[in-house]
C-alpha cells in the first residue's frame, strides 16, 4: 500500500515525527543554507537496468561527467542475474547531490525515447526518481500532518508518493519523487536538509539489497552516520561493488557505528574482533512475532548469530515502534539483522494470507 502526497491532501502517516523535535525530545538547531549545502549525505535511488544504461552513460561517461561537475562520488550496483532492479547512489555536500540528482533526473527524461522507457514519461513531460529513504527517518521527512512534506512539494513543485512497506531484508523505503530536474533538484535539497538534521535516526538502517530472495539470499548492510557517510554501500559479501565508483580512495566502508566512543581502545570478543553496536527499530506490531512464545525465537536468533540482542521495553517515540540494539562482531550483527528481517518478511507473508474480513 503505498501512501500518495499531493497539494491540498495533506495526509497522516504512521511514523509521522515532528520535524523541529528529533528522537522524542532533543530539538534540533537548523543550521544556515551555507552550512547545509557543505553538509555530507548519502542519498540512493532505486533503478531500472535501462535506467542505469543511461545514468552511467557510453563506458561510463555520463557518470564521470556528473561526477566533474559536481563534485559527488556516485555510482550504479552491478546487475543481478534475474534481478531488474539496480541501486543508484550518490555521496557528496548536499548541494553537488542535489545538482547529481536534476542531471540524473535531466538524462532520464532524455534518455527515454532512446531506450524504449517512453511509457515511463508522464504527460507533462516529467521523469520520476525513486529515492530510497529510511524507514525511521520518513517521519521527519512527512512532518505532522503531513506539512514537512506539503512544504517540500510546494516549494519545489515536484509531486511525491511514499510507499508503506518496507523493501525486502530492509529497513528501506521508496519515495518516489516526480517533477522537472529542476524541481527534483529543489525537492532533494529539502530532503537532504531534513536527513541531516534527523541523521541519528539513520544508524542502523538495513540497506536494500537488489537480489533473488531465498532463505539463503544475501546479508543486508547496515549504514552508518553522516560523519562516516560514504559507509552506505548497498553490495553484500559476494563482492558486487559499484560499475563506476571512486574505489581507490577507500572511502566506503562496511564497518557500521562501533560503540568505541569515549573509550581509549575498543570492545573486542573473545575472538579479538571489535564489538560494533546498531539499533533498529521494529513496528510495535511486529515485535511479538520477533520474540516468539516464551522468548523463543529471539533466543533463537542470538544463539544462531552469536550477536546480544536487547529491547527496550517502551516505544522510543510516538510511532510507537520498539528498539533493538544489537551487540557483537560485524559478522555476528549482519547474520542477525538477516534473521530479523526474515522473520519479519514470514510474518508480512503471513498476514498478507489471512482472510480479508
Amino acid at each position: 500500500m503505498d501512501t500518495e502526497i499531493h497539494e491540498g491532501s495533506p495526509i497522516v502517516d504512521d511514523n509521522m515525527t515532528d520535524s523541529v523535535m528529533l528522537d522524542g525530545d532533543i530539538e534540533v538547531t537548523p543550521k544556515t543554507e551555507e552550512e547545509y549545502a557543505q553538509s555530507m549525505l548519502t542519498l540512493r535511488a532505486i533503478v531500472s537496468s535501462k535506467e542505469a544504461g543511461v545514468i552511467i552513460g557510453k563506458a561510463g561517461k555520463n557518470v564521470a561527467d556528473l561526477r566533474d561537475e559536481t563534485g559527488v562520488k556516485a555510482g550504479v550496483s552491478k546487475v543481478v542475474p534475474g534481478v531488474h532492479d539496480r541501486v543508484l547512489t550518490v555521496t557528496g555536500v548536499l548541494q553537488g547531490t542535489a545538482q547529481a540528482y536534476a542531471i540524473v533526473a535531466k538524462s532520464l527524461l532524455e534518455g527515454a525515447p532512446q531506450m524504449g522507457m517512453g511509457g515511463v514519461v508522464s504527460s507533462n513531460g516529467t521523469h520520476p526518481v525513486r529515492l530510497l529513504i529510511s524507514h525511521n527517518q520518513m517521519g521527519t521527512i512527512i512532518g505532522r500532518q503531513g506539512l514537512k512534506i506539503k512544504h517540500i512539494q510546494d516549494a519545489s513543485g515536484v509531486r511525491m508518493v511514499a510507499q508503506k512497506e518496507m523493501l525486502p531484508q530492509s529497513t528501506e523505503r521508496i519515495v518516489e519523487v516526480q517533477g522537472t530536474p529542476e524541481g527534483i533538484e529543489k525537492a532533494v535539497w529539502e530532503i537532504g536538509k531534513c536527513l541531516i538534521d534527523d541523521w541519528q535516526r539513520g544508524t542502523g538502517t538495513v540497506l536494500y539489497n537488489p537480489a533473488v530472495r531465498s532463505s539463503a539470499g544475501p546479508q543486508p548492510t547496515a549504514s552508518s552516520p553522516p560523519g562516516n557517510s560514504y559507509s552506505s554501500r548497498p553490495y553484500n559479501r559476494t563482492g558486487n561493488g559499484a560499475d563506476f565508483s571512486d574505489q581507490s580512495s577507500g572511502a566506503y566502508s562496511r564497518r557500521s557505528n562501533p560503540d568505541t566512543s569515549n573509550r581509549g581502545y575498543p570492545l573486542v570478543t573473545e575472538d579479538g574482533e571489535e564489538i560494533q553496536t546498531q539499533n533498529i527499530s521494529i513496528p510495535a506490531d511486529m515485535v511479538g512475532c520477533i520474540i516468539g512464545r516464551g522468548g523463543t525465537k529471539i533466543t533463537e536468533i542470538r544463539r544462531s548469530s552469536g550477536a546480544r540482542i536487547s529491547i527496550a521495553k517502551a516505544p522510543h517515540d510516538e510511532t510507537g515502534e520498539r528498539m533493538f540494539t544489537i551487540m557483537g562482531s560485524a559478522q555476528a550483527n549482519e547474520k542477525a539483522l538477516y534473521l530479523l528481517y526474515e522473520n519479519l518478511e514470514a510474518e508480512k507473508t503471513r498476514r498478507s494470507q489471512l482472510p480479508q474480513e
